[in-house]
């Protein structure tokens, strides 16, 4: 397995991935042009297309234009996506990102830096250092990325004047010591004219430094996070049925560390775990061991449910933070400030959840660094100190940890509007819950029969349907009857009074005050064996609040929930899924609630 890590590395190392940025009309996409032009990495006779075509259009030729694929992008004047481009030297292959300066675009920018091992960053030695200058940079700290060039461009238009280009390094060095960065050296060129690209230049005998192409060299690549504990963010549960292939394969790529045949697996944030039996592979010999960098999969001794979006780690190493409370470090290049009253979708490795903004404990503007402890929102490209609240718990890794699983983006209407890092684990109030179903889940005893055996036989999915509302609005009778419903169906299903629970399994703390929670944990907890079980089960309860339910998803998986609120006042702030305002009687009421079921798949719909 070492050699075929080694040789990952050995492949990884013949190329580097970088992110070019800078203010807008900084000359990016000239000194990119440059580049390509003086490594004859270009098609055959693309530069002479590009100068015949200036040549019949009356226009200037340009280095630029050789970036331009869009025939927009010439007319604008300006790059408007993020351009993969490649060419390579004598050392190695590269492929640059090319991160668009313009206000409107930073959101490339921040695409393409993340995928980057080091960073060009662009100033206009004319222009001098501007704004985005400033913003780019300290986007690129907070994504991780430590080595970080600066090109002073456009040395021509100063007549490469040397003080303007120190006062400049001067200036920015200052910068970069504020928000903690240091750059591994600063270069005066000129895009235009191809000063200190490819060769020192004539023009300016006070510099004695090294070449673009020599600083591209000099950067050193990535290695692979070997010696971190394992971490695979779980992107999906792969089954087989043809020809009696029976495999359930986990499936994602390796974060950090290497898993190995034999090795017990846990599973976060649920807690369970299992022994991988073999390692998968598309088209990859056969291995025992494998690790970082790779897409790879894993069957497990024994079946247990796994879905999207957790995080695989080896149960002796280090376990991940789990928890549905998190202190970010955010940069924000939302439309629309971000707010506290508005859901947003927060995404951390495979981790999808919806979030709301909890406090706001400082504000930066990252082009003058000023800072403020007052806002209620942050405004677009300002960089922020924020609590999350998540509708559930996810795991992850802090920033001073490892920043690979620390980092998440914010989702606003469909758009990543926002991003950065994991700071700290706050606790929430599951957390006690948390930790009885982990040691639950580690010491349960498993079944011969699967889930999926269970629901093919019943014909159904199991499911938690809570019915709330006020008191006397007809929730007992409804759940009643849809149980009887469900059973004349041929449905395995069954209703749970909570007196059942209080004189039964809570007998010991009825009566008792504040045990509330402990209540909602023993209802959670029967409520997890009956749906092991494959049942369909109906609890009915007075006014279940939005913490209430987290509570129940703790210990329930949540997409085996449905909440159903019965009247027509709703009283707290529950997100149910359906909603009876109108009680006519009890039998119309459990056949819209077996709609519910119809349409979400838990229950077939007759034809």
């Amino acid at each position: 397995m070492n050699q075929q890590i080694d040789s990952l590395n050995e492949n990884t190392d013949q190329n580097m991935n970088l992110v070019i940025a800078g203010h807008v009309d900084h000359g990016k996409s000239t000194i990119i042009g440059r580049l390509l032009a003086d490594t004859d990495s270009l098609p055959k006779g693309k530069l002479a297309d590009v100068k015949e075509t200036c040549r019949r259009n009356s226009k200037p030729f340009e280095y630029a234009f050789l970036l331009d694929a869009l025939k927009d992008e010439q007319d604008q004047g300006i790059t408007i996506d993020s351009a993969r481009v490649f060419f390579e030297t004598d050392l190695r292959k590269y492929i640059i990102l090319d991160a668009p300066g313009h206000i409107e675009f930073l959101k490339n920018m921040v695409t393409g830096a993340a995928r980057a091992e080091a960073a060009l960053l662009v100033i206009d030695a004319d222009e001098g250092i501007q704004e985005n200058s400033k913003r780019h940079c300290y986007m690129l700290s907070m994504l991780g990325i430590e080595q970080v060039s600066v090109l002073v461009n456009k040395m021509d238009l100063v007549d490469y004047d040397q003080d303007t280009f120190n006062q400049i390094v001067e200036d920015y060095t200052e910068f970069l010591e504020e928000i903690g960065m240091e750059a591994d050296c600063f270069v005066p060129v000129s895009g235009l004219e191809g000063a200190n690209i490819a060769t020192l230049s004539d023009e300016t005998p006070w510099y004695q430094g090294q070449t673009v192409l020599e600083v591209l060299d000099s950067f050193e690549n990535q290695k692979l996070p070997e010696d971190k504990p394992f971490r695979m963010p779980v992107q999906d549960v792969y089954k087989f049925t043809r020809g009696g292939d029976d495999r359930r394969i986990v499936s994602g790529t390796i974060a950090a560390g290497q898993v190995s045949v034999g090795d017990e697996v846990v599973f976060y944030p649920s807690g369970k775990r299992s022994t991988v039996k073999s390692i998968e592979g598309f088209n990859r010999a056969k291995t025992d061991t494998i690790g970082p960098g790779f897409a790879t999969g894993f069957t497990l001794d024994e079946q247990i449910f796994i879905k999207r979006g957790e995080l695989a780690t080896l149960a002796d190493e280090t376990e991940p933070e789990v928890t549905s409370r998190i202190k970010t470090n955010l940069f924000w290049l939302g439309k629309a400030p971000l707010s506290k009253n508005k859901e947003y979708q927060i995404k951390l490795g495979t981790a999808k959840v919806s979030a709301r903004l909890e406090k706001i404990e400082r504000v930066i503007d990252a082009s003058n660094l000023s800072q403020s402890q007052e806002k209620d929102q942050v405004e677009r490209h300002d960089v922020a100190q924020c609590v999350f609240k998540l509708n559930k718990a996810i795991a992850f890794d802090l920033a001073t940890q490892f920043e690979k699983t620390s980092r998440f983006v914010v989702v606003d209407d469909y758009e990543i509007a926002g991003g950065g890092l994991v700071e700290e684990a706050i606790e929430d109030k599951q957390s006690w819950v948390r930790e009885k179903v982990m040691l639950r889940n580690y010491k349960w005893e498993k079944s011969k029969i699967t889930r999926e055996e269970r629901a093919k036989k019943y014909s159904q999915q199991p499911t938690l349907v809570l019915i709330t509302g006020e008191e006397d609005v007809g929730k007992k009778p409804t759940a009643k009857e849809l149980e009887k419903q469900l059973f004349n169906e041929g449905q395995m299903s069954y209703f749970l009074g909570i007196g059942n629970l209080l004189y039964g399994v809570d007998a010991d703390i009825k009566g008792e005050n504040n045990h509330k929670e402990e209540h909602l944990r023993r209802l959670s907890e029967v409520s997890h064996i009956m749906l092991d079980a494959g049942a369909i089960l109906l609890v009915t309860a007075v006014e279940l609040t939005q913490e209430d339910l987290e509570l129940i998803k703790t210990t329930v998986a949540p997409d085996q929930i449905e909440t159903v609120w019965l009247g027509d006042k709703i009283t707290t702030d529950i997100d149910y899924d359906l909603h009876i305002s109108d009680f006519e009687s009890e039998r119309k009421a459990a056949g819209e609630i077996e709609g519910l079921l119809q349409d979400r798949g838990i229950i077939f719909r007759p034809w």
